[in-house]
């Protein structure tokens, strides 16, 4: 019986599964499912998926029409829920690879802890081997002192080296269509479970992958990172989260003055009201204090010059 569910979405990786699945097959920890969605990938990735289920009964594989990530990481989650007796889930990008022990640790940290979601340390990688971290006992964190932290590189936002309890996934889905999607989702598992397990063994190997989506031109849908920032704004300023809330009004600050940066003139004013709007709550917040030190950040935001800015400029200069 299965006690860990472990969603892979399947799209374009036919030079990649087969390390992903492989990674997955061996783990230490036996008692899983495997489900492969296949999001309607044009290349052979659903005929490989195909034959991993022939061969071990452990996997389970669905097609479905392309959707995106968040669309084929839903239907995995349904699939689950209607289908096994999992207690847990995992989710592991197709091109990415684990740890043998990947499952076995981080159920046996969320067990010793009594945490619903449990965490390790990711490795990025263009394909050496996972490094061979010591052993350590997990630590119990506030699920705040963790997604605030810098630990892992500050990618605690990421959905997929992480094991967490089915009943998060109740209700909570990730967003159709959207890029950023974990910038959506994680967070709002992570202050539902309160606490959470980290390990720093770096049992998940993120490849960078040179043609990946996020190394891709920009695009508009870039800008789903600001409606992920703002909604993760919103929440904590609803449930009183002052440290929440100067993280991320720092991050989308920086973030959309990357957008300025990058974007075509038809979306400056856009941005522009959104930068005005980040750095009136960096201000209030004290994580973006107005001084000379964040003067480039104000020179993106008023091309033309308020009377307060040129009066500060003065001022500074005596």
């Amino acid at each position: 019986m299965a006690n860990i569910s472990v969603v892979v979405p399947v799209y374009k990786v036919e030079q990649f599964l087969h390390r992903c699945v492989d990674s997955i097959l061996c783990q230490s920890y036996e008692a899983f499912d495997l489900i492969l969605v296949d999001d309607g990938s044009p290349d052979n990735c659903g005929k490989i998926c195909e034959e991993y289920a022939e061969k071990d009964s452990r996997v389970h594989v669905i097609h479905q029409k392309n959707g995106g990530l968040s669309a084929a990481r839903n239907t995995g989650i349904a699939w689950s829920i209607a289908n096994s007796d999992s207690r847990w889930i995992a989710f592991v990008d197709s091109d990415d690879w684990v740890h043998p022990c990947f499952l076995e640790k981080l159920y046996s940290a969320a067990e010793k802890t009594l945490c619903r979601v449990s965490v390790c340390g990711l490795f990025r990688t263009s394909g050496n081997p996972l490094p061979e971290d010591p052993e350590e006992e997990p630590v119990a964190m506030s699920a705040e002192d963790y997604y605030c932290s810098q630990l892992h590189e500050g990618l605690t936002a990421v959905a997929w080296n992480k094991l967490y309890h089915k009943s998060l996934f109740k209700t909570l889905r990730y967003p159709i269509g959207k890029l950023h999607e974990d910038e959506f989702t994680t967070y709002q598992a992570l202050y539902k479970a309160e606490t959470v397990a980290v390990i720093t063994a770096r049992l998940y190997a993120y490849y960078q992958n040179p043609e990946g989506i996020m190394r891709s031109e920009w695009s508009p849908r870039r800008m789903d990172m600001l409606q992920a920032f703002e909604e993760q704004i919103a929440f904590a300023q609803k449930n009183g989260s002052p440290r929440l809330l100067s993280k991320t009004a720092e991050q989308y600050i920086y973030a959309v003055c990357d957008q300025l940066r990058k974007a075509g003139v038809i979306y400056h004013k856009e941005l522009r009201n959104r930068l005005r709007y980040g750095l009136k709550l960096g201000r209030s917040t004290g994580c973006f204090p107005w001084g000379k030190n964040s003067v480039w950040a104000y020179e993106l935001a008023y091309p033309v010059k308020p009377f307060w800015w040129v009066f500060n400029r003065v001022a500074w200069k005596k």
